[in-house]
């Protein structure tokens, strides 16, 4: 008696026997289905919608006006585009090395500290999963020039603290101090790098008499640069976009602040534009230039990886 043979399944539409590969592809598709749904209802449909309305002058209470490119022009002579960007550009510059810095170093402690690593990798995270408007909230308190506790610090030491919320000139330094806050990320990130570089290598160079910035320079650095290029990719575009926390402390419950000038970010412009001016195809526009450099800096970025991003596999 021969065995009987297994069903194979069939799909409706083929109307023919699904082959093992088919059948696993199905159910690929078939789990990654609502993200698909909601990327194409919720991120990519607005996209393409955003790309009409920057040619139209809308103010979301009239029907959408077309006026083809006469946004894009006018951003040209904003002198209030332009300074929101050169704010961005400038914490961009400072943040994103001060942060991939302090969060190695972080991490390197980490890598050292053997059992209790797990609680302070939980400590230094948990600033990361706070909400941000919360953050805001914390340190327009904290770098308060009367009261805060940055400045109640310094006094320590006899230092004068500056006017963090109220001095243009302290503005951005503030802001950039407060961006370290939330590095968690990072950290976890580079810890989970440093903890995959091979002690062989370290040994080979102790033999070869090494000493530890030697080690830490061409061991070290080359060994964790892919995950060091993944987070300068992530912080620099973090960083261009940058809006809840400065929002809060300079935009909110406080209202325009003297100092708002210097907190004007890129983000924080075309949010005002579009939901406090109703000049939704104006932001539209904005928001296309901001997509286009941060796709050129990537490009950039990636260009130069070529150059000191070492791949274990090449």
């Amino acid at each position: 008696m021969t065995p009987r043979k297994a069903k194979v399944a069939r799909f409706p539409s083929f109307g023919k026997r699904a082959t093992l590969p088919q059948r696993e592809a199905f159910a690929g598709y078939a789990f990654i289905s609502p993200w698909i749904l909601g990327f194409l209802i919720f991120t990519a449909g607005p996209m393409v919608a955003s790309i009409g309305l920057s040619l139209t002058e809308y103010d979301v209470i009239n029907p959408p006006r077309f006026i083809g490119f006469d946004n894009y022009v006018e951003m040209f002579s904003d002198p209030r585009l332009r300074l929101s960007l050169w704010n961005s550009f400038v914490y961009t510059i400072f943040h994103v090395p001060l942060s991939l810095a302090f969060a190695l170093g972080l991490a390197l402690l980490l890598n050292r500290v053997g059992k209790a690593a797990g609680f302070f990798r939980t400590v230094f995270y948990l600033p990361s999963i706070t909400p941000s408007v919360a953050i805001g909230t914390l340190w327009l308190w904290l770098l308060n020039p009367q009261i805060g506790l940055v400045n109640r610090f310094l006094e320590l030491f006899g230092i004068n603290g500056p006017g963090w919320t109220t001095n243009p000139d302290w503005i951005k330094p503030g802001i950039i101090l407060m961006g370290l806050w939330s590095v968690g990320s990072t950290v976890i990130i580079y810890l989970a790098a440093l903890r995959g570089v091979p002690e062989t290598l370290y040994d080979a160079a102790k033999i070869d008499g090494a000493s530890t910035w030697q080690q830490f320079r061409n061991v070290t650095l080359p060994m964790i640069s892919g995950a060091i290029f993944f987070t300068l990719i992530v912080n620099t575009i973090g960083s261009l976009q940058i809006f809840t926390e400065v929002y809060t402390m300079f935009f909110g419950q406080m209202g325009v602040s003297a100092g708002s000038s210097a907190a004007l970010f890129y983000v924080i412009y075309l949010f005002r534009q579009g939901f406090e001016f109703l000049h939704m195809g104006y932001a539209s526009a904005m928001a296309w230039l901001l997509f286009v450099l941060i796709l050129i800096l990537t490009l950039i970025q990636i260009k130069g990886s070529d150059r000191w991003v070492y791949y274990e596999g090449e």
